[in-house]
């Protein structure tokens, strides 16, 4: 097979497979060992081959295979050491970065269904109980889904990164108006300062899943780094599970009563998520702007960057 050729057959695909999913290959090296081929050539064969790095498929394909022995009786510690975690805390922050949701969450008892435990994925490769693979034909699904999951996934992360910078910083420059007069969205009120616009980077979250879960209007919490923390640890995990509902369900062009606002109002899902992560990445990139003004270091935010770090 010439280098620059894509992948010849399902056959030679299946072989890179077998690779990445091997229990003993917990590396990159060790995959392309299997293959016989330079850890490069290999990660290069299976991105174009399955659209997706190798090392981020073995880690979506083993979470997926730990949510269903999850549901079928298994142990969060038993889950996580079977999926290569080295702590089960670690595997407790992906699971619910991923599913929306903690691991030990219990069973509602309700039917479950053959994908139920799928994670959105470009290609179709799945986990198939009790050890196999399941390629689905996700055409119907379209690949927008996959780059707003990047998005969701990125912004919730980078709003935690944010938070943690931001705890560095003494009260007075955490509250100290820096854009006197500033606001985003006249409906959102002033945002001057780190404390105001990290505030309403989280209660935007917390405002619209009210919303689209039908709950009250939300009581908006202390907006000191901690308790920002908290919110944020408690809402991201939630709204992951929704947005992950509506492109499961392909409820883009569903309409949303929002009986929150005064008179309601109604919106379409998918201008929803397009709303939030609109002005939470032009907050982020306000308040990257005000923590180097603070004289603190901070990235760029660029979601190529985290990608990279996060499929290491």
């Amino acid at each position: 097979m010439a280098d620059d050729d894509p992948l010849s057959g399902r056959d030679r695909l299946r072989e890179l497979l077998d690779a990445v999913l091997d229990e003993d290959n917990r590396t990159l090296p060790d995959m392309a060992g299997d293959a016989f081929a330079s850890p490069w050539y290999f990660a290069r064969q299976v991105s174009r081959g399955a659209g997706e790095p190798p090392v981020a498929l073995r880690r979506r394909v083993l979470l997926e295979r730990a949510a269903w022995q999850l549901r079928e009786g298994s142990s969060v510690t038993e889950a996580a050491f079977a999926a290569g975690y080295e702590s089960v805390e670690g595997f407790a922050r992906a699971f619910a970065r991923a599913y929306g949701r903690s691991p030990g969450t219990p069973d509602d008892g309700r039917p479950h269904t053959r994908d139920e435990h799928w994670l959105p994925a470009p290609n179709g490769i799945h986990f198939h109980p009790p050890t196999s693979l399941w390629v689905a034909d996700e055409g119907r699904r379209g690949a927008p889904d996959e780059v707003t999951a990047l998005l969701v996934h990125h912004d919730v992360e980078d709003t935690r990164a944010l938070l943690e910078v931001a705890k560095q910083l003494p009260n007075d420059a955490y509250r100290r108006a820096r854009l006197p007069g500033w606001s985003v969205l006249p409906w959102s009120g002033a945002e001057e300062s780190v404390a105001a616009i990290l505030d309403t980077l989280v209660w935007t979250k917390e405002v619209w899943l009210a919303s689209i879960e039908g709950a009250d209007h939300p009581t908006r919490g202390a907006d000191d780094p901690a308790a920002l923390l908290a919110r944020h640890d408690a809402v991201a995990p939630r709204w992951l599970a929704a947005v992950r509902d509506v492109a499961r369900r392909g409820a883009w062009g569903d309409r949303l009563v929002d009986a929150l606002c005064e008179p309601p109002e109604t919106f379409v899902l998918g201008s929803v998520v397009a709303h939030v992560l609109t002005f939470s990445a032009h907050r982020r990139l306000l308040v990257r702007h005000l923590l180097r003004d603070a004289g603190l270091a901070v990235d760029h935010g660029d979601p190529i960057e985290w990608l990279t770090r996060r499929d290491r």
